[in-house]
């Protein structure tokens, strides 16, 4: 690949994230203003650490100047029009910027006065308040977009109806329930320096050494590009929490050369958007809402990465054997020999990249998150020496500051703006409306129930960006199964499921878009062909929900071997059936026998796996016998 090839790749990579990815949709400066912006970016970021570390303010005092500063910066750096120039900052983006700030700071600077009158606030701080939350949301729109703006604004009209202006400014503004409320919380105490950890972990090119690995592990095997692309998108995920930003990064390598082997485009573009999208489930970083369901759940960080992980290996495992079977239904081959580097070589040269991540897995289930993720981040720096390629000067770590501060502001906003959701639904009781109809629907049946919830939120998920979703579904739809008597971790990580997979689940699917982007294909073809890969997402809940054998709760080791099997055999045979093939083309009526036994393999019950494995045999052996004849 030589250095012009490299220069286009970028500039592709780089349009399709500002079309796709909202994150990416912000000005880009040169000169002196290029400078003054990453620094203060850089700035912010120390200071977000500094907040946890050493500067140990009032509660609301530290979360009300992190969002102020998150929604002054978000004025600088995204345009209201993202076709007009975006070189310069125009005058009203500079006047938001400062009466944003001015809002929030307003309340820093008279924190205890205006806690001490309650709810009896001057006329002055109900307009202060009133201007902080309407251009929070217009900050909002710019950062993440419509969709999560237009559910916000409906709960809180809904929210004006029902109780004061005085009292929801009150509730919304000034205190810990609303844009300073538990989201809030948790981007400004964890979600910012695992953030920034990702971004200098990214630096120190581990994204290069994860494509290199899989590439070594399956690039010479049976569809080996496609299977390279779930591999390193799942290694690449687990330090980015970002669906699109994974798709577009490591698909710009993966998608070309799937095309070049054979796949389809609209389904290369669909591997890498379902495993990109999936990288956000895969322990030990999944995505800024695990941080999230801390809060929610009351569980520790390392208990939610260690209970999740097998479902997130499922899921992947979904992806590989669809992958496989698409390959073997084709005929596809894996790449050249002469094109796959040595696993032992591609170790022995990076391994070290290894070392911040098993620190920071070792150190969050010995010390606090706070200060694992702030030790790895050193760690980075540390091991990024070892090779002159990836060392980390001062200006490399100044970039890295700038690309966690710019990575920040759009989990920030949108927590602010998913707190205000979660206000209006804890304050209002609207939400208990919601629960009761579902239940009542369900008429005591669990099964009835998850399903009515895995709709609710895809949903109301659809265009949210993943941490603001995870709010609204643990408000609204995680107490509905909890109210069903399921584990209410496992109710949590039900709707934390459904909450990812809209990225990929038409219409509203920026994943999938991005992948077709790449692949030159359809868009929504593409995301048909990623949801058909990702019925691991629709699934494996399901799974665990049931039984939760598979989140390692109150299990044995042999029942969490027997889950794992009749899983991946249920996956198998919903898979199977929908891509057409077994050990051959299958039938309609095959097709159909696999579809069932496999989501009969699902259902605990020992009456439900045999009738499953009888079923896929049903689909399997004729494919089989067929097979030895043409052989």
């Amino acid at each position: 690949m030589d250095n012009h090839f490299k220069t286009l790749a970028k500039e592709k990579v780089n349009e399709i994230l500002e079309k796709y990815d909202n994150e990416s949709k912000t000005r880009t400066f040169n000169g002196v203003p290029k400078t003054i912006i990453k620094y203060l970016l850089a700035g912010f970021s120390i200071y977000a650490i500094l907040i946890n570390f050493i500067f140990h303010f009032e509660t609301r005092i530290n979360r009300a100047s992190f969002v102020g500063l998150l929604v002054f910066f978000s004025f600088l750096l995204y345009p209201m029009h993202k076709s007009k120039a975006r070189d310069y900052i125009p005058w009203y983006d500079f006047v938001l910027a400062i009466v944003s700030a001015f809002c929030y700071f307003y309340f820093v600077f008279n924190c205890r006065t205006i806690i001490d009158r309650g709810i009896y606030l001057t006329t002055f701080d109900v307009i202060v308040g009133a201007i902080g939350i309407l251009t929070t949301l217009f900050a909002c729109v710019r950062v993440t977009g419509v969709p999560i703006v237009v559910v916000a604004s409906s709960f809180l009209i809904y929210g004006l109806t029902q109780k004061s202006l005085t009292i929801n400014i009150f509730n919304l503004f000034y205190n810990t329930d609303g844009v300073l409320g538990t989201p809030t919380r948790a981007c400004q105490t964890f979600i910012v320096l695992f953030v920034i950890f990702g971004a200098f972990i990214e630096k120190s090119g581990i994204s290069d050494f994860f494509i290199q690995l899989a590439n070594s592990i399956a690039g010479a095997t049976t569809g080996g590009p496609a299977k390279v692309s779930v591999i390193s998108s799942a290694l690449c995920g687990m330090v980015s929490g970002s669906s699109v930003g994974n798709t577009v990064t490591t698909g710009s390598i993966t998608i070309p050369l799937m095309k070049n082997n054979g796949y389809k485009p609209e389904f290369a573009g669909a591997v890498e958007a379902a495993a990109s999208t999936g990288g956000q489930i895969m322990p030990p970083i999944m995505g800024a809402a695990a941080f999230l369901m801390i809060e929610y759940t009351k569980k520790e960080y390392g208990f939610i990465a260690l209970h999740a992980i097998l479902p997130a290996m499922l899921y992947f495992a979904g992806i590989f054997i669809a992958v496989h079977l698409e390959a073997k239904k084709f005929g596809l081959k894996g790449l050249d020999k002469s094109q796959v580097p040595s696993f032992i070589s591609v170790i022995k040269k990076s391994w070290y990249l290894l070392i911040p991540l098993i620190s920071l897995i070792y150190l969050i289930f010995k010390t606090t998150m706070a200060f694992a993720a702030m030790i790895s981040i050193l760690v980075s720096i540390i091991v990024s020496a070892f090779d002159k390629n990836t060392r980390m000067n001062y200006h490399k770590i100044i970039e890295a500051l700038e690309a966690g501060a710019k990575s920040t502001i759009s989990v920030g906003i949108a927590c602010a703006v998913a707190g205000i959701i979660a206000c209006i639904i804890t304050t209002t009781g609207i939400g208990s409306i919601l629960i009761s109809s579902i239940v009542g629907l369900a008429q005591g049946k669990l099964l009835i129930a998850m399903f009515l919830t895995m709709i609710t939120c895809i949903v109301l998920g659809m265009g949210v960006p993943t941490t603001a979703n995870y709010v609204i579904m643990a408000t609204t739809c995680a107490p509905i199964l909890i109210r069903m008597n399921m584990n209410p971790f496992a109710a949590h990580l039900f709707v934390f499921y459904f909450g990812i997979v809209a990225d990929i689940t038409p219409p509203v699917a920026l994943a999938a878009y991005a992948g077709a982007a790449i692949s030159g294909a359809s868009p929504m073809r593409t995301a048909f062909n990623a949801t058909q890969l990702a019925i691991g997402a629709f699934i494996v809940p399901y799974i665990f929900g049931l039984n939760n054998s598979l989140l390692l709760i109150d299990a044995n080791a042999m029942q969490v071997i027997v889950i794992i099997l009749t899983s991946l055999l249920g996956i198998f045979g919903v898979a199977s059936s929908l891509r057409g093939y077994a050990l051959r083309e299958t039938n309609t009526i095959e097709r159909i026998a696999m579809a069932v036994g496999g989501l009969m393999l699902i259902y605990p019950g020992v009456f439900t796996d045999c009738l499953g494995l009888l079923l896929l045999a049903v689909g399997i052996v004729p494919s089989y016998i067929r097979n030895k004849k043409t052989v």
